[in-house]
């Protein structure tokens, strides 16, 4: 089934989930340096859910075009039994947040921490029950407004 909002996008739009930390890593590689605001992360304690609204560049099926392109996806983290954080202060939503890497940190039967690694050394903090992520596209690609690529890309 194709989603309308995609007919006309170059490829398409993202769709993948993490139940393992080999899963994780893919969607690690996916994130890494996507942008997201404080106001973008919101943790849902009644659905035991974590999500996250991001920017991200996108690096899957081959796809280097210049500028770079991103596209917003939204972040679902399942099975969240607490979150915290480090660095980051929920009092300036407009913060803007930078993704270095997703990893688990698992502490037993399955249980553990989805850690976001956050650049100026912030971090994001989910203890989970079991490891279980979804990434989905949410927008069509378009042109980074700056049409830079972080440094260490290059």
């Amino acid at each position: 089934m194709t989603d309308a909002r995609f007919e006309d996008a170059a490829g398409a739009p993202l769709n993948l989930g993490a139940m393992d930390p080999d899963d994780l890593q893919v969607l690690s590689a996916l994130l890494q340096d996507a942008v997201l605001t404080v106001a973008d992360v919101a943790w849902q304690k009644r659905h035991q859910r974590l999500t996250l609204l991001v920017n991200r560049l996108r690096r899957e099926d081959g796809v280097h075009v210049s500028p770079p392109e991103r596209v917003r996806a939204l972040l679902a983290v399942e099975n969240v039994i607490g979150v915290s954080s480090q660095g980051i202060s929920r009092d300036d939503p407009e913060l803007v947040l930078s993704i270095l890497a997703v990893s688990f940190e698992p502490t037993e039967e399955g249980a553990g921490h989805v850690v976001f690694t956050l650049a100026g050394d912030g971090a994001l903090r989910a203890q989970v029950e079991a490891l279980e992520l979804r990434l989905k596209d949410v927008t069509r690609p378009y042109q980074a407004v700056s049409g830079k690529t972080p440094d260490h890309e290059l």
